[in-house]
């Protein structure tokens, strides 16, 4: 029996604050479409992120810039659709918060009314300071994401780990208790050192949710595709892989060539 089928209870931003004061861990992954978001939710998983990391695994970009609001609006309403249970995050694509609050809103809008989902997340700190408060103010959950912000991937030039260094470190800590203070109901910290993320979490009263970023936060986050092994050539020191889909498929593809070929599928029990 999963975790899903022991508690149909709908997790809420309002689970989750309680689940970070119990020291109870929150578990998120991603997901971009139906079949994938059904099997997640079954499982247990807290939060489903519909990232932008569409652009890379489902669309086959470097970066994940080139992902419009309609696309995310279009993966975002699949997921909604096979889910009951999780808590749905769906990430403002690049160019449709930074230019100013009135657009990021009209976004985040979008994205609530045409997909259905339950809240929304940012990239970024006090730059985008009224953005965010615009869209909370619209009553729209907010989630925040500080460290590496792959939508900033050709201004840091690297996907190297951030917040290394005093002056870095100490700008995040300021953006995340601004993030706090704004009325965010978490913050994602992606590819920081593992002695920082624990500040953080210790520092803020809201859920912590770390992507390289050590198990001193209130919760991990990972990418599907990377975790089940659907990727092949993405290995950073911080992925954990639960399966190895990419062979298992391949080995089953090639078995349902030699059956075709050989006239061994479909067989008398297969047919009408």
């Amino acid at each position: 029996m999963s975790a899903a089928q022991k508690d149909y209870k709908k997790v809420t931003v309002k689970t989750l604050s309680d689940m970070k004061a119990h020291g109870e861990k929150i578990s998120m992954l991603t997901a971009y479409d139906y079949t994938m978001a059904t099997i997640v939710d079954g499982a247990g998983i807290d939060v489903i992120l519909v990232g932008d990391s569409a652009s890379n695994v489902m669309a086959g970009y470097q970066t994940t810039l080139p992902i419009t609001l309609d696309q995310m609006i279009y993966h975002a309403s699949s997921v909604v659709r096979g889910v009951s249970r999780a808590l749905i995050v769906v990430d403002l694509p690049f160019g449709s918060y930074q230019s100013d609050p009135k657009e990021a809103l009209r976004s985040a809008i979008r994205i609530m009314k045409e997909s259905g989902a339950h809240s929304i997340k940012v990239e970024g700190g006090k730059e985008i300071k009224e953005s965010i408060k615009r869209i909370l103010n619209a009553g729209i959950p907010v989630m925040g994401h500080l460290g590496l912000t792959p939508q900033s991937i050709y201004k840091f030039g690297t996907f190297t780990v951030r917040a290394k260094e005093e002056e870095e470190a100490k700008k995040l800590k300021q953006d995340a208790l601004m993030l706090e203070k704004a009325g965010c109901f978490a913050i994602v910290l992606e590819k920081i050192p593992a002695k920082l993320a624990k500040e953080v979490a210790e520092s803020v009263s809201i859920p912590v949710i770390g992507i390289g970023a050590g198990n001193g936060v209130d919760g991990q986050v990972l990418v599907l595709h990377d975790m089940i092994g659907m990727t092949k050539e993405f290995h950073p020191r911080f992925l954990r892989r639960y399966l190895n889909l990419y062979e298992d498929m391949t080995k089953a593809l090639s078995q349902y060539v030699t059956d075709v070929k050989a006239v061994d599928f479909p067989n008398e029990d297969e047919q009408y």
